[in-house]
């Protein structure tokens, strides 16, 4: 189950140093492989191995500053990465994850936290888990009411947080909670703060759910959580604004994902109707087999070039928003339908573990509910790309 997926990369790779990297990144991936993948999965524990192989290269850094640590290549390069590596056949959710909470710590914690954490975070050492969704709060962030109460000494913090994920891999969260000194209940101030995940008073309970990832799912429980003033990242009140510096990363890496399954399906998919013979010719040879995976692949890269677009002008400074929510959109929609379409091609073997494509489904199909839903994505662009009315 290796990916042929060389013939993918001309098309978004304009850069020699792009181009390097994907090549780094396929060759120790590939090194693991599906098989890898699927073995860590079935027995329930983290892919270390891999993760310690892409920390040593320098790749798990490639978005931080290289102040801390990092390579200072930017998202563009973190796309590059996640991308390859799924392309291998091993989609990693903390990829996506590391794409969120560095941005943020970065941009505005304290020198003492950035010191403690971004070059963990580059290193590998340390993981962080993101904790903003709420059983009665998934887009709407504004009805977050897990609170940060002030006390003399820090913070009190109480709550529930739902579908977090890696928790139980993590040092600590980047939790998202409402400021409970705000009269306003109903749209008071937000504030970001860094909980280690060993403080008393923190619960995880696992969700029983159909990824076959790694990554575990799990609802959190704070109890009356102590926490210090040092626990907060950059201004009270201020959690919004600074939260979207890392929600804009988190698209484009999920639309990276999204990115590599589907090369990876393809890829599969296409190996299989060069070689499956019926009736004395190659199934490939048929246009009912090799228009839909050619219609695939036209998507696919179509995503991949919108995906890239979104990284550089994040990475430019400039108004990422739109690039990166429609690179989420057309990902998750040309990812289900490249692997479904190789599923298609191998037919009752398509839902074999065996062929490494079935136990990819739910993955890609995640990216078109979370991080946001296509619903959400749509509305943004009728509102802000169309100046529509907005529906919500």
């Amino acid at each position: 189950m290796s990916a042929d997926n060389i013939f993918f990369s001309p098309l978004v790779d304009t850069s020699d140093h792009h181009a390097a990297l994907r090549e780094s990144v396929g060759k120790l991936v590939g090194g693991f492989g599906r098989r890898y993948y699927q073995e860590v999965v079935a027995a329930g524990r983290p892919p270390t191995e891999l993760w310690n192989a892409l920390a040593e290269a320098g790749f798990l850094g490639a978005h931080i500053s290289d102040t801390y640590g990092g390579s200072g290549g930017g998202l563009a390069d973190l796309n590059v990465i996640i991308e390859e590596t799924a392309a291998q056949g091993c989609p990693l959710l903390y990829l996506v994850i590391q794409s969120i909470c560095a941005p943020i710590l970065e941009r505005y914690a304290s020198q003492a936290i950035k010191d403690e954490w971004l070059p963990a975070l580059a290193a590998g050492t340390k993981k962080m888990a993101f904790a903003i969704t709420e059983p009665n709060a998934g887009s709407n962030t504004h009805k977050v009411t897990t609170t940060a109460r002030s006390t003399d000494n820090g913070f009190v913090l109480s709550g529930t947080k739902y579908w977090t994920s890696g928790v139980d891999e993590a040092a600590a969260m980047l939790v998202v909670a409402r400021n409970g000194d705000d009269a306003q209940s109903e749209r008071s101030s937000l504030s970001l703060f860094i909980v280690p995940t060993d403080a008393p008073g923190i619960t995880l309970n696992q969700i029983p759910a159909a990824l076959m990832t790694p990554e575990k799912q799990f609802m959190v429980f704070f109890d009356d959580v102590q926490l210090s003033r040092e626990a907060l990242v950059g201004e009270p009140g201020a959690g919004l604004k600074q939260v979207f510096v890392g929600l804009n990363p988190e698209r484009v890496s999920a639309a990276a994902i999204n990115n590599g399954i589907a090369r990876y399906a393809l890829s599969q998919g296409s190996s299989y109707a060069r070689e499956r013979s019926v009736w004395k010719t190659t199934i490939g040879a048929h246009q009912g087999v090799s228009h839909p995976l050619a219609e695939s692949y036209i998507n696919v890269q179509a995503a991949r070039l919108l995906t890239a677009r979104a990284a550089q002008l994040f990475d430019a400074g400039e108004e990422a928003a739109e690039a990166a929510n429609m690179a989420k959109f057309c990902a998750a929609e040309a990812s289900l339908k490249a692997l479904d379409q190789a599923m298609q091609v191998h037919g009752g073997n398509g839902l074999s573990y065996e062929y490494g494509l079935a136990d990819l489904w739910f993955i890609a199909r995640l990216h078109k509910t979370a991080p946001v839903s296509r619903e959400m994505i749509l509305n943004y662009v009728a509102q802000h790309s169309l100046g529509l009315e907005k529906s919500y």
